[in-house]
């Protein structure tokens, strides 16, 4: 993923609209480039700091970007659990399926 196909996401990552391929190219992209993540945490001070400051309640802009990174990772690593786990019960079913047709055979 480039700089402008990540710049392109920022709003869906704060809208959490992200889809799994999405997400996953997003995470490992603010890792890795500096300058993304330094938009993404002056995008996130001027839409969420200043409906916070409004509001009159504090805000903590490293800890907010954590919290929403954090959850993306969480989100990364369940989607991938879940795919792991559909291809175990596929792998399994076709292996019940020969031992069937295996067991007609004799």
């Amino acid at each position: 993923m480039n700089c402008k196909e990540f710049e392109k996401l920022i709003p869906d990552f704060f809208e959490d609209r992200l889809d799994y391929s999405s997400m996953k190219r997003f995470s490992e992209h603010i890792e890795q480039c500096d300058n993304c993540k330094e938009e993404v945490v002056i995008q996130l001070l001027v839409t969420e700091g200043v409906h916070r400051l409004e509001d009159g309640r504090a805000f903590d802009l490293q800890k907010e970007l954590d919290r929403r990174l954090n959850r993306i990772k969480r989100k990364i690593r369940i989607h991938g659990n879940m795919i792991r786990i559909g291809i175990a019960m596929e792998i399994a079913a076709v292996c019940l399926l020969i031992g069937i047709f295996a067991w007609k055979l004799m």
